[in-house]
């Protein structure tokens, strides 16, 4: 009896090595490409390091000058439009758009301009988007043509009009995939509940505010959450639309940290700014999916 228990203790701690041995590569590779990075971008944000030579220990000096930095705050201001732009405006167009045509005849017809702009690189977009907000490009034609007001505006050179208009940009391409998600949620969700309330009189509002929203809260949080982390690192756009100007009015943290490192070689400041951006982004990720998920959380 003694021998038939130990057995299977046997066999089972070998077949947890043997699960932890094809797991080891996987670790390996998260560990190299992910953490040891993480780890030198740490150590080299308190130094002074300019590529050449070895990095000058200073301290804490990269992250008060980079707060003492009237550009670090204009990014941060900016980083900060673009988290409640990217989250209001893509997200609830794509959900005004997902609540009106899942269940309309033909509705995959109407959804689908919205989503093939999803297929366009941000940095195509931000060149077609460049060309029309640019100074007598095709926005300014068109209201002049018509005799509407803004004409003579400045999309791109006039802060914070420029990050604005860039939002826009960014919603024009993130919402037809925000209603793609949204659908697939609404799709799912029983029709039983659904037709039990159009019997009692719930429609229109009633109807989605206390059965179809609360039905799609899990992914609502996936949406947002995917589009508030997008929103902390968004560089690729602003990159093509407007190189962070005119001077550096319209970069955000992601652009700023790519300056410092790669354009102005100042890697101790350039990995300053990627820390304190990874640890925004870290915490509020957290921050949020914890209350989302939380049992006692109502919307």
């Amino acid at each position: 009896m003694t021998g038939t228990s130990v057995a299977p203790r046997e066999r089972g701690a070998s077949y947890q090595w043997s699960a932890r041995a094809f797991g080891l590569p996987a670790v390996l590779v998260v560990a190299v490409l992910l953490y040891l990075p993480f780890v030198w971008t740490s150590v080299i944000s308190f130094t002074e390091y300019n590529g050449l030579g070895s990095p000058e220990w200073v301290g804490l000096a990269n992250y008060r000058e980079m707060f003492d930095d009237p550009n670090f705050l204009t990014s941060l201001r900016n980083t900060l439009l673009w988290v409640v732009g990217t989250i209001t405006i893509p997200v609830g167009l794509g959900l005004l758009i997902a609540v009106m045509t899942y269940d309309m005849r033909f509705g995959v017809w109407f959804r689908l301009p919205f989503l093939i702009t999803y297929a366009v690189s941000p940095v195509a977009v931000g060149v077609v988007w460049s060309f029309v907000l640019q100074n007598g490009g095709g926005l300014s034609q068109v209201l002049e043509a018509f005799g509407l007001p803004g004409a003579e505006n400045r999309w791109l050179l006039d802060e914070p009009m420029n990050t604005l208009v860039m939002i826009g940009a960014w919603a024009w391409q993130q919402t037809g995939v925000n209603a793609l998600l949204f659908v697939i949620g609404l799709q799912s969700i029983p029709k039983e509940p659904l037709e039990a309330a159009k019997m009692d009189g719930a429609a229109g509002w009633r109807l989605f505010r206390h059965m179809l929203w609360p039905m799609l809260r899990p992914l609502t949080t996936v949406v947002v959450g995917l589009a508030l982390v997008a929103s902390l690192k968004t560089f690729d756009i602003v990159m093509a639309m407007t190189e962070g100007g005119p001077g550096r009015s319209s970069e955000t943290l992601a652009l700023t940290m790519y300056r410092e490192a790669f354009v102005n070689s100042a890697y101790g400041m350039g990995s300053a700014v990627a820390l304190f951006l990874s640890v925004v982004t870290f915490i509020a990720a957290i921050t949020y999916l914890r209350r989302q998920l939380s049992p006692r959380h109502e919307w």
